[in-house]
């Protein structure tokens, strides 16, 4: 006798975090139904994993438009158990950051959730949405060494305030995605029955799920890493700071969030510790023999200090609790990090 596979649904199943979750599902034997954002992305992806019989892809060009998802909930929608909402709406340059950040952001979050509602309200039980550790502090908030971040915390910018600049607008787009998602839960109790949880990182660093995926451009956070590898001797840098998670715990919290019981309503903040981009710097320099002498040094050692005068505080206690497993030390992170991008350099 077969056991039925229960189907989960990935949004913005071809990025970065969203790959590693997808190969996770997959070899704990769910089935997996993705989004990409054109026939050419979601066919690449199902080459990557060798035409697996448990995943199938479905385009959805936009996910900021209106009734986004609406088709795929209307094909699928009797079948999925559970919704792994990653996907945010692609960012451009530019200066009207209410209509291209705010929105956009709001809009993804209310169509997925709609389309649940309207089409599959009676088989998702479980949803978890990606949002980020911009929800829970601003970059004011961020910097300020008195402050602690904990799963409680809210970036406090009102939707006037955070259009101040292109950072502030796009941590408020996750806080206001975010709070569409609970205030949605709050007042649609009575025809939904899923649970919600969110998985709110801090930088999210570590190695691509396929190394060729870096010949493409890689994503935010990969690139601090990447600009330090490729910088030269004597170089400037900016020094980045703050809460940093490896992309595989990231993906391990996603099944995490709607296996456990107890993550069930829970915001998930995913910190291992603070980092600084000097930190990462001198493990470069200590850890790669072909590197040191040949990129920027900065000032070893002075990392921790930049971070006590520079650097909020995380209190996760919570969340490592409810996940009950180790994350990755930013050391590892790195180290592995940078070994795929030399190892793709060399064959480039």
């Amino acid at each position: 006798m077969t056991t039925e596979k229960t189907v989960v649904f990935v949004s913005g199943a071809t990025g970065f975090i969203a790959l590693h979750v997808v190969d996770d599902l997959l070899k704990a034997g769910y089935k997996v139904i993705g989004s990409g954002r054109s026939q050419e992305k979601n066919d690449g992806l199902l080459k990557k994993f060798k035409s697996n019989p448990n995943l199938s892809m479905e385009i959805v060009e936009d996910i900021a438009a209106p009734n986004a998802f609406d088709k795929v909930f209307q094909k699928h929608g009797k079948e999925i158990k559970v919704v792994l909402h990653i996907a945010s709406p692609v960012h451009f340059n530019t200066t009207d950051f209410e209509k291209d950040l705010l929105i956009p952001a709001v809009n993804g979050t209310k169509s997925i959730l709609e389309a649940i509602k309207n089409y599959a309200a009676d088989s998702v039980e479980k949803v978890v949405i990606t949002s980020s550790v911009a929800a829970l502090a601003s970059p004011g908030d961020m910097k300020d060494t008195s402050f602690v971040v904990n799963e409680e915390s809210w970036n406090k910018d009102t939707w006037e305030s955070c259009q101040a600049n292109a950072v502030s607008a796009y941590c408020g787009s996750k806080k206001f995605a975010e709070k569409t998602a609970w205030d949605f839960l709050e007042e649609n109790q009575s025809s939904i029955k899923f649970t919600l949880s969110t998985i709110n990182p801090g930088f999210v660093f570590g190695p691509q799920l396929f190394a060729d995926s870096l010949r493409n451009g890689i994503n935010s956070s990969s690139a601090i890493i990447a600009n330090l590898v490729s910088s030269k001797l004597g170089d400037n840098f900016y020094n980045y700071s703050g809460p940093f998670i490896d992309v595989r715990d990231v993906s391990k919290a996603h099944l995490l969030a709607f296996e456990k019981p107890e993550c069930a309503g829970q915001r998930l903040f995913l910190c291992e510790d603070m980092f600084c981009s000097q930190e990462a710097l001198d493990i470069l320099n200590e850890e790669f023999p072909q590197l040191k002498g040949k990129i920027a040094t900065g000032e070893p050692g002075s990392g921790s200090t930049f971070l006590t005068k520079n650097c909020c505080k995380c209190d996760n206690r919570k969340t490592k609790n409810l996940l009950g497993f180790q994350f990755y030390k930013f050391r590892d992170c790195i180290v592995d990090t940078a070994s795929q991008l030399l190892e793709v350099q060399s064959k480039s």
